[in-house]
């Protein structure tokens, strides 16, 4: 009986609704510590993601210091989203995979 599961996967990116705690606020998760499936964890669980992860939640948490807002108003609001995506790309924190068109992000 095999106890893992091997899935090929396409590019994916790193929701932010996953670092933001659902009932606890002030609180950001920062590395492996998402909220994320078993199949997925496979993928998020590498250091170059679990970097990437922190990278992001530690500018959340800046962001939202500098605007007065917390991460939930930043997740609810798309022109918020999209504001602190160009701030992440700004900081050259990468948002999609290098060969991905992010026009429409």
């Amino acid at each position: 009986m095999r106890s893992s599961i091997y899935v090929r996967t396409a590019p994916f990116r790193i929701p932010m609704g996953a670092m933001i705690p659902l009932r606890v606020r002030n609180v950001l998760a920062a590395g492996k510590n998402l909220g994320v499936t078993h199949v997925t964890n496979g993928c998020y669980r590498l250091h170059p993601v679990e970097w990437n992860v922190g990278e992001s939640a530690g500018l959340l948490a800046l962001h939202c210091q500098q605007n007065d807002i917390e991460p939930h108003q930043v997740h609810d609001q798309i022109e918020r989203v999209r504001e602190f995506q160009s701030r992440l790309k700004q900081q050259g924190v990468a948002i999609a995979w290098p060969w991905e068109n992010d026009a429409g992000l």
